[in-house]
């Protein structure tokens, strides 16, 4: 397979000192393209701002010490689950790059998503692609500077919603605008919301196609990925070659009449006449915006289309694939660890430690007590009460307090005493026990009566 080019050595139509303007079209991508994107947007911000019995649908709360997730409470022991999590994420981004290419860049990446969002900004306040362009060498009238000032606050107005949700995964939503508006907000968090705003603002609005070819590591490494079977946006030379317009038709002229469509619609500016390219996020604009010309033209659409090297080539493309079945096979043993993950979550997180101070305390000749400190934290939903208890193999008393309430001694040290009467051995061991409404855990101690 040939390698994959990475520099431009062309301008983009709509092109001016570097910029170019990106022509909106619409076809069955964009419509498959909305049907991904906007369910993403809505849980984007349905995590934060949707609350659940006073607690948003996902929140990495430092304070309490644990995650919340849809209403269900998960330990700092259960971070595990996301790395599961980001694991199933890369094995079906891997999966989909072998099969159909940079498919979840074009359709579900939120660098792509919010670029496309920023450009509709633009082209409302702005107007199309073509004008922005023409507009470019002009002096700015009252009017548009009106429109170009309109544009900017606009982008400024979603980047500080989308500076706000995503800090709310950390804070809060309500505190954060409670603080906010009361003019308490802390230096640190005004400073985060400001670099974060300023990042998205410049990243969908400035940056746009430069991210996608110069900082995502994805478009660097998808050459390893891609193998002759492997779809991804491509133009049939074989059919569109020699070029020819309406004006210049032959008999020996090919399908594509050289009308710059598919250029004038790419995010990042390529022209996917010149093959599979470094810059490329399949995003299937450039499809839309040829089978709209072949429609009209009353001939064949998939001049540019989603096909594998073989295809173009005429050659078939089998369905099982060792290196798919293997991303494949990852990536249903990743969903399935997690799933069973979510099923063993921690319920009462117990930790003991014992009194370094004095390792044990004489009474009397018959007595020896261990001192400890015990702190529990519960992540289940309605509890609150939790008994005590030890047992071991002799005559053994706990004393400090026989129930624990989470909902007033959660994240506290409370200490305990262990005392054993008539024990003969220097270490034995025992048992704590914990018990609640549904919830039974034990954890194992050494009762020392003697020095190590």
């Amino acid at each position: 397979m040939e390698q994959i080019p990475v520099v431009q050595d062309y301008t983009p139509p709509f092109a001016r000192d570097g910029k170019f303007h990106v022509r909106l079209t619409e076809g069955r991508f964009q419509n498959w393209r909305r049907l991904s994107t906007w369910p993403l947007i809505a849980l984007f911000f349905g995590l934060a701002w949707v609350q659940v019995n006073g607690q948003p649908w996902l929140l990495f709360s430092f304070e309490q010490h644990r995650i919340i997730l849809f209403g269900k409470a998960l330990s700092w022991h259960d971070l595990p689950l996301l790395a599961g999590l980001m694991i199933a994420g890369a094995s079906l981004l891997f999966f989909l790059a072998v099969a159909w290419g940079r498919v979840w860049c074009g359709f579900a990446c939120p660098q792509s998503i919010w670029t496309w969002l920023f450009i509709r900004i633009e082209q409302f306040t702005e107007g199309r692609a073509s004008k922005r362009a023409r507009q470019e060498d002009q002096s700015l009238g009252a009017t548009r500077l009106l429109r170009r000032i309109t544009k900017h606050l606009l982008w400024m107005l979603l980047a500080g919603a989308t500076a706000i949700t995503f800090t709310g995964y950390f804070v809060p939503i309500r505190e954060i605008l409670g603080a906010g508006l009361d003019w308490e907000m802390s230096p640190a968090l005004w400073g985060w919301l400001l670099i974060m705003a300023a990042l998205t603002y410049a990243n969908a609005g400035l940056v746009r196609e430069k991210i996608c070819l110069h900082a995502c590591p994805y478009s660097r490494f998808q050459g390893v990925m891609f193998d002759r079977h492997t779809r991804s946006v491509s133009y049939d030379a074989g059919r569109g070659e020699p070029r020819a317009n309406l004006r210049n038709t032959g008999a020996d002229s090919g399908d594509c009449v050289d009308c710059g469509l598919c250029v004038q619609v790419c995010p990042t500016g390529i022209d996917i006449r010149d093959g599979l390219q470094a810059a490329c996020i399949d995003c299937a604009a450039c499809i839309d915006a040829c089978d709209e010309v072949m429609d009209k033209l009353k001939r064949p659409r998939g001049l540019v289309r989603f096909a594998s090297e073989a295809q173009l080539a005429g050659q078939p493309s089998p369905l099982k694939r060792p290196l798919l079945a293997c991303y494949g096979a990852v990536l249903l043993g990743s969903i399935g660890a997690v799933a069973w993950g979510f099923t063993t979550t921690t319920d009462l997180l117990v930790e003991i430690r014992r009194d370094r101070g004095t390792l044990f305390t004489q009474l009397d000749d018959h007595t020896i007590c261990n001192s400890y400190r015990i702190k529990l934290e519960g992540f289940a939903k309605d509890q609150s009460l939790i008994a005590l208890s030890v047992q071991g193999p002799g005559d053994f008393k706990l004393f400090g307090p026989p129930s624990i309430d989470l909902n007033e001694s959660s994240s506290t040290w409370l200490p305990y005493r262990v005392c054993g009467r008539d024990i003969e051995q220097s270490r034995t061991q025992l048992q704590f026990s914990f018990e609640g409404q549904g919830i039974h855990s034990t954890q194992p101690t050494t009762f020392l009566t003697r020095a190590l």
